[in-house]
């Protein structure tokens, strides 16, 4: 059979807040492209129902996981050890926002947000360190991809203080990260998504809409398509060599600022 430099049939992944937006665009990417795949989500039922329905094109379980909760990485470590005892990639995915006003903001949000942006990302790579490691080879690296946002590389015209630095900060423990875990084979790279449909920006408002038109060079947001190729690249032989970086994903927003 040739060489796929794109391939990831028969790897087993993990994306945490697999039930929508863009954590769904990846479990479904992932799972039409042979990869046995592990969502997470809080709501039991809702993670199970999508968890069907992607067994429709492949292996697809569900997980419950409240990432909120300090125990909540461990526990999804022991509930996924039931099941498998490698991980070729983990998707940090799961997030959270809040107001974060200055005058308004409350500590309980402000901790919240921490709590699943940074916090559950760090303490699921210590929890699941060993399934990474039975993965990684010097032929295949196991995978760590954070999803964190352009949010964390810019400051943006309205009031987002914890996202953003939630997202700065998981930018840069995927740089530490990669300097610890390199010499073991387990790559770690994030990518910074600009709009994109999911539950926490709604593509469809006329705000979104405006500012997409204003400041997005290709004049669109962001597709299932976009974030499935880059993960897809970022887990494959093709991005073997990519290693520490933070990939802005967002049609030029940036570059264009």
């Amino acid at each position: 059979m040739a060489f796929g430099l794109f391939d990831i049939d028969g790897k087993i992944a993990i994306v945490t807040g697999g039930t929508s937006g863009i954590g769904l665009m990846i479990a479904r990417g992932f799972v039409r492209r042979g990869v046995k795949t592990y969502i997470t989500g809080r709501d039991a039922g809702r993670t199970a129902e999508i968890a069907a329905e992607l067994s429709s094109e492949g292996e697809c379980m569900a997980l419950a996981a409240d990432l909120a909760d300090a125990d909540g990485p461990r526990r999804l470590a022991e509930a996924f050890a039931e099941h498998e005892s490698r991980l070729d990639i983990l998707i940090n995915n799961a997030g959270a926002s809040a107001n974060s006003a200055l005058e308004s903001a409350e500590a309980a949000d402000w901790d919240m947000v921490m709590a699943v942006n940074l916090r559950a990302p760090f303490f699921l790579v210590q929890q699941l360190l060993p399934f990474l490691r039975a993965a990684a080879t010097e032929e295949d690296p196991a995978r760590i991809i954070n999803i964190g946002s352009i949010g964390g590389l810019h400051i943006p015209n309205w009031e987002a203080h914890s996202y953003g630095a939630s997202k700065a900060a998981l930018h840069h423990l995927t740089r530490s990260l990669t300097k610890r875990l390199g010499r073991e084979k387990i790559i770690v790279n994030a990518i910074a998504p600009g709009p994109f449909p999911s539950r926490l920006t709604n593509t469809d408002s006329d705000a979104v809409k405006k500012s997409v038109e204003t400041y997005i060079p290709l004049g669109r947001p962001g597709a299932p398509e976009d974030v499935e190729g880059t993960v897809v690249f970022l887990s494959s032989r093709a991005g073997a060599y990519v290693n520490g970086t933070t990939i802005p994903l967002d049609g030029g927003y940036l570059a264009a600022l």
